[in-house]
């Protein structure tokens, strides 16, 4: 059998076809490879989603501890004077002061107003200076009746001398400070000395 030059032409193109789908289906086969990285893509994604729906799920919980602490702190700041200026919580402290003295029949008379401070870094502190005569057992009761006042209040200095011993009286000069709010501070401006 004798082919001829046509027939062979034609294999010729038949076999440099069937080569060039071989070789198109064997190399070109990526779409295995996409399905596998879509799969991967699916896998991590259901991931991130179970991760966000812990998530979620823990948000009721922190918000019920959002609001308990919200009304711890309430309760907490309900002793820091609350006015409108620095100067007004200096003679709302005087009243205490005074207020406390005269239920303990001391005359706590004056008044100085100490500097306005920051006290950490939501809070500033007032102090008023006031001198009186007193017995000691009616110091002990107004320190003890300051304490049980409502506003955050403490003895920030005393200073105790006597006055007339025979009849035990004593001179007392006592600072006390008051807990404000932040926003009522004011802003220090330049280089402070200390």
């Amino acid at each position: 059998m004798k082919i001829e030059k046509r027939e062979r032409n034609l294999l010729i193109v038949a076999g440099v076809l069937a080569t060039l789908v071989v070789l198109r289906m064997g190399l070109g086969s990526s779409g295995p490879e996409v399905a596998e990285a879509a799969t991967e893509s699916v896998d991590m994604a259901e991931q991130k989603l179970a991760k966000l729906r812990q998530l979620a799920a823990t948000v009721p919980g922190k918000e019920s501890l959002l609001k308990q602490v919200n009304a711890e702190l309430a309760n907490r700041e309900s002793g820091v004077i609350q006015t409108e200026t620095a100067q007004q919580a200096q003679g709302q402290l005087l009243q205490v002061i005074r207020a406390v003295g005269k239920a303990n029949d001391i005359d706590a008379r004056g008044g100085e107003f100490g500097p306005v401070r920051p006290l950490g870094a939501d809070y500033g502190e007032v102090s008023v200076a006031v001198s009186f005569e007193c017995g000691i057992e009616q110091l002990v009761n107004f320190l003890a009746a300051v304490t049980s006042e409502k506003a955050l209040l403490a003895t920030s200095e005393i200073r105790i001398s006597s006055s007339k011993p025979k009849e035990k009286l004593l001179n007392v000069r006592l600072t006390l400070s008051g807990v404000i709010p932040r926003k009522l501070v004011p802003e220090q401006k330049g280089v402070s000395l200390f």
